[in-house]
């Protein structure tokens, strides 16, 4: 006889198609939110472009970005376990560095 509080876990079928296996590179990621939804912009920005471009953008429940922000830091955690601490300081300049400092290239 099963008990009514047993969970049962069954496997995700998910499909991933090629194109959206190859990703998207993001540089920069804004979040916004509401009483009802998280929307996440993943956004890429490239030297020399003035106009950053919104690549994907994602919206989910409260619940759902509560649960991902535990699952990005339990796999940050696990990753500086392997790889080292990840430095976010940037030179002591808290903004995003437009212009990617460095040099530029002439033709």
């Amino acid at each position: 006889m099963s008990n009514n509080n047993e969970i049962i876990e069954q496997p995700l079928d998910i499909e991933l198609s090629e194109e959206v296996a190859e990703g998207t590179y993001s540089n920069l990621a804004i979040i916004t939110h509401s009483q009802a939804e998280f929307i996440i912009d993943f956004v890429r920005i490239l030297p020399g472009i003035p106009k950053g471009k919104v690549k994907s953008r994602i919206i989910m429940t409260p619940q759902h970005a509560k649960r991902l922000l535990f699952a990005l830091g339990d796999n940050m955690s696990k990753f500086e376990n392997n790889f080292g601490e990840v430095d976010i300081d940037n030179g002591g300049n808290p903004g995003f560095p437009i212009n990617f400092g460095g040099m530029t290239g002439q033709a």
